[in-house]
């Protein structure tokens, strides 16, 4: 490893990465208005009207309303028919596709609950619906279970506002999310293999190597070949495992394509 940041550095001009930003999304709840909390105007029996005791979540007796849960936001900015997503309809579509049942049945790539999400994408019309001007916009969930290695794709109609269809796959490994190599970056760093990586940053800048927010990172799905690999990963496929490409910013490429992560696991192995 030491070997190629050498020869490469100050060589590489630098690259650019592409940052996913996942965002979570929470119903708000309408607390009790000021009651109690405020003596003044309107006091211990100041006597108030029935819409000034509404307006401080009291009922006309002075008993504090109960909380109520807000409505869901407002649908915000649409698109139409193979429009982009918008970021209004992408926000809402991971809040129609994050069923209660499945946030509290999964568990994300950091060990949370919840899945991982790794995209949306606007889905492809029906055959019925090609010509139709006004076909439903629709679009595909996609996560990864950690808690099974599953992956779950859902289906969501936009103009409904509901589920239409859920396809949950095993053995399946699509492409690496931003967060997901953040995770790898972040456990490799802090696995014993991981030291020639932080010997070689540490050539290249004079730095130690302490997270993954130091690095500039690309990386790819691993699958395990039989006899290719050491025992502790040969379930990479079934479990979802990545090899990365990182880059020291402004900086070079360190070279560790010979280690593999496995984020189901949480394990380093080394390619012989």
């Amino acid at each position: 490893m030491r070997r190629t940041v050498h020869r490469h550095l100050g060589k590489v001009v630098a690259g650019a990465a592409i940052a996913v930003a996942g965002t979570a999304v929470m119903i708000g709840i309408t607390l009790p208005g000021s009651a109690g909390a405020d003596d003044t105007g309107g006091g211990k029996g100041g006597g108030g009207t029935a819409e000034q005791a509404a307006e401080q979540g009291q009922a006309p007796d002075g008993a504090v309303r109960p909380g109520v849960v807000e409505q869901a936001p407002a649908q915000g900015e649409k698109g139409t028919g193979r429009d982009p997503l918008t970021d209004d309809e992408m926000k809402r579509v991971e809040r129609i596709a994050v069923s209660r049942q499945l946030f509290n049945s999964s568990e994300n790539v950091e060990g949370a609950r919840g899945p991982q999400r790794l995209g949306i994408d606007l889905t492809e019309p029906e055959t019925s619906e090609l010509d139709d001007p006004n076909a439903p916009r629709r679009a595909d969930v996609t996560f990864y279970d950690y808690k099974d290695d599953t992956l779950v794709t859902r289906t969501v109609n936009l103009d409904t506002g509901t589920v239409e269809h859920t396809g949950v796959q095993h053995d399946v490994q699509p492409p690496i999310s931003r967060a997901e190599m953040t995770e790898a970056a972040d456990l490799l760093i802090a696995d014993p293999l991981g030291a020639g990586l932080k010997a070689d940053y540490k050539d290249a800048t004079g730095k130690g190597l302490t997270s993954s927010g130091q690095l500039i990172l690309n990386s790819m799905v691993y699958r395990a070949t039989p006899g290719a690999q050491p025992a502790v990963l040969d379930a990479c496929g079934v479990h979802r495992c990545v090899r990365l490409f990182p880059k020291v910013k402004n900086g070079p490429w360190i070279d560790s394509r010979d280690l593999v992560i496995d984020l189901s696991a949480r394990k380093v192995g080394k390619l012989g």
